[in-house]
């Protein structure tokens, strides 16, 4: 039997607050959240390790510290809606939820939307909507987003996304050809609508599908 509640605080004692992501209410939300709740029964014993997991639908869950930087770099607070574009097993959604007011998570994968609804349902995260759709296009009717994540590399930053930000909105997404060390950037819309484009690191994503990505092989 593991005890995930200790392989949890150490994780992130080890793998976020070490690497200099040290808010408290950043870390509270992973604290709040049983990541073994999302994954399979087959990979739940390493649902505390540094590195992606694999999901259904062939997907992956996101290492915990890219998770965390990207929420960091977004400055998530309480109040915000946010949009995350790759919703997976629900995982960042659920984190992020435990500190935004609102959480619009999109998915292309029908087997994954399902299941993840059931995962919030199941935990009590009724301030997350799970969408299925084509995240690069963004969600118009929910629009506009304090903060928008992408958890899939794209060619570009999809224009409908900038769109979709509200005036000092925050942008964070992997850019770079998949199969390679993409950047993760932010972008930061001004008030007055022009932008400010930061560039936080090099990171390993799967590829953004959708109109405004990379086509379906």
């Amino acid at each position: 039997m593991h005890d995930f509640a200790e392989l949890r605080e150490r994780m992130i004692r080890r793998q976020i607050e070490s690497r200099g992501v040290t808010h408290p209410v950043i870390l509270e939300a992973f604290r709040q959240v049983p990541r073994e709740e999302f994954v399979d029964d087959e990979h739940r014993q390493w649902a505390y390790d540094d590195s992606p997991l694999p999901i259904e639908a062939g997907q992956t869950i996101s290492q915990p510290y890219i998770v965390a930087l990207m929420i960091e770099a977004a400055a998530i607070g309480p109040g915000d809606k946010v949009l995350e574009v790759g919703a997976g097993s629900g995982y960042a959604a659920a984190v992020i939820s435990r500190i935004a007011e609102r959480v619009i998570a999109i998915e292309r994968h029908g087997e994954l939307v399902q299941i993840a609804r059931q995962r919030m349902a199941r935990l009590g995260y009724d301030n997350v909507r799970i969408l299925q759709g084509d995240g690069t296009r963004g969600c118009p009717d929910e629009a506009p987003f304090d903060a928008i994540l992408a958890a899939a590399s794209g060619s570009h930053v999809p224009q409908p996304l900038v769109d979709q930000l509200a005036p000092g909105g925050r942008l964070v997404m992997p850019v770079g050809d998949p199969g390679g060390v993409q950047e993760l950037v932010k972008v930061t819309k001004r008030p007055d609508g022009t932008m400010r484009q930061d560039n936080l690191g090099g990171v390993r994503f799967v590829p953004l599908i959708g109109e405004e990505g990379w086509r379906d092989s």
